[in-house]
């Protein structure tokens, strides 16, 4: 089954997490089928805290990919963001 769920990057202290699909019974940091975003938990100042490319997300969606409970999340705040600029 393919899963949708974060991959850790970054420094210690200063976590930095790719949105991946991959297969679930791959390790948290590895190999990915593709990567579809970012998410920065302590961005400050201009950074980016979170991209999502929701079009390869929905088209993961439709072909069985599950969510993790976290991605989950960043997927609602995304599509909120997403209205409010429009």
């Amino acid at each position: 089954m393919v899963k949708i769920r974060l991959s850790r990057g970054g420094a210690k202290k200063r976590p930095f997490y790719h949105i991946v699909a991959t297969d679930h019974r791959n390790k948290r940091d590895g190999r990915s089928l593709e990567r579809l975003g970012y998410f920065n938990p302590i961005a400050s100042g201009n950074d980016k805290r979170l991209e999502l490319d929701m079009a390869r997300v929905q088209h993961w969606l439709d072909h069985g990919a599950q969510l993790s409970d976290k991605v989950g999340l960043l997927v609602k705040e995304a599509a909120t963001q997403a209205k409010a600029a429009a």
